[in-house]
């Protein structure tokens, strides 16, 4: 099990985002804290039993600032990881995040389906690490370090909004292959505009395209999420 430490100083936020955890599998909450010297100790002073693997971290605190915990921390030598999840979109912010060893930057406000996909994807990144023996290619290298780069959000093509490619993109990740046609009907939205979410998700490497066979006329285009 990977052991979380969640920091933020809003307890719904902190509800929210155990009840996250407890929905994905191999995480379990270690220890809760609501300011930035209460996180401070219970990663370099007072960690739980077991100790702590990865931090989800606000950037906005009373006492504190995200960006100054992870210095500190990084300053004592510790290699805990951080998950920053946070409103701020500073890209400063983020430079320095990244500079400090952040292995993803959420920005709030955000669906469980982002929220899954990025824990799952540093949960892939630990099995690699711990799966790796000896020297490396330089293909397991790439992946290694591929699956613990921080994400930056691409602009969208125009025409195409945030929140109805995440609805597309759910969509498609919990109720498996779609067709355009099948995924306008549950959305609501029309067919040419389903295809257009769901071909920019092909070229973002999040879906994969194949052909539907079995029915009358040409055969129609199907989408899966890829792995």
């Amino acid at each position: 099990m990977i052991s979380v430490l969640l920091v933020d100083d809003d307890a719904l936020t902190l509800e929210l985002h155990r009840s996250y955890l407890a929905r994905i599998e191999g995480f379990q909450v270690v220890a809760e804290c609501t300011g930035a010297r209460a996180a401070l100790t219970a990663i370099l002073e007072q960690p739980p039993p077991g100790g702590i693997d990865l931090v989800l971290l606000d950037m906005t605190m009373p006492d504190g600032t995200g960006l100054d915990v992870l210095r500190r921390v990084r300053a004592r030598a510790g290699d805990v990881d951080v998950i920053a999840v946070t409103g701020v979109r500073d890209a400063e912010v983020v430079r320095q995040m990244a500079s400090l060893g952040v292995a993803q930057y959420l920005v709030k406000p955000f669906t469980f389906g982002v929220f899954r996909e990025r824990l799952e994807q540093y949960r892939a990144f630990r099995q690699r690490a711990q799966d790796a023996a000896g020297e490396a290619t330089q293909a397991e290298i790439d992946a290694l370090l591929g699956s613990m780069r921080v994400s930056a959000a691409a602009p969208l093509p125009k025409g195409l909004s945030a929140q109805s490619l995440q609805l597309v993109s759910d969509d498609v990740r919990t109720r498996g292959p779609v067709t355009a046609s099948e995924a306008a009907e549950r959305l609501g939205m029309s067919r040419v505009a389903a295809r257009r979410y769901l071909e920019h998700l092909v070229e973002a490497g999040r879906l994969e395209r194949s052909a539907r066979y079995g029915t009358p006329g040409r055969p129609q285009s199907e989408y899966r999420w890829r792995g």
